[in-house]
């Protein structure tokens, strides 16, 4: 989703926790322009420091409000009304589109190419999930190094991670570590 890789922007070193590696690819243009063209995004130019600093805060926004509905808190309605202000910036056009099996559907085409406009699709991206999604559903990744941040899809809604094979693995080990450190600590107590 949208939302998801859009507050995943900001890389966290999840193996070591060395926050000195930390990386936030919303500074990285390379990274930005390919972004932009997976999400099928309008390519807005190069960003200018304002814009910037808005996308952060913006991020900042949605991962603020993930962190409060990971805590079991209800969605309040200013933030709605900030996401309001975000999409007001992001003119569409409603398009009837025909798919490859025939089937019509209807399409919202973006009016403009600009960063505003990429704003008001991320917003729109949150504001559908919080609305037509199960917000007891959305999950930060538990390995604390990691902080990713997911939509738990699964059926019985038991995912803890973001990849069960990288983070899901790296925590079994560090478990499987500290239960075996302190049986060996146990083992050297005085008598």
């Amino acid at each position: 989703m949208l939302w998801e890789d859009f507050i995943n922007s900001y890389w966290r070193n999840w193996r070591t926790g060395d926050r000195s590696k930390d990386r936030d690819r919303l500074d990285e243009p390379e990274w930005l322009a390919e972004w932009l063209a997976a999400q099928k995004l309008p390519a807005a130019g190069p960003i200018l420091p304002v814009e910037l600093e808005r996308l952060k805060q913006l991020r900042g926004l949605l991962w603020d409000e993930v962190q409060r509905l990971v805590q079991g808190q209800p969605t309040e309605s200013a933030l709605l009304e900030q996401l309001n202000v975000y999409m007001s910036n992001g003119p569409v056009l409603r398009k009837v589109v025909w798919g490859t099996g025939g089937e019509a559907g209807i399409s919202l085409l973006p009016q403009r190419a600009d960063w505003e406009q990429i704003m008001a699709e991320i917003a729109a991206s949150f504001a559908a999930a919080l609305l037509e999604k199960e917000t007891s559903r959305f999950r930060i990744c538990g390995n604390p190094d990691c902080l990713w941040v997911y939509y738990d899809d699964t059926r019985n809604r038991s995912k803890r991670y973001c990849d069960d094979k990288l983070c899901g693995n790296l925590m079994k080990v560090r478990r499987f570590r500290a239960r075996k450190k302190a049986a060996e600590d146990e083992g050297n107590l005085p008598d």
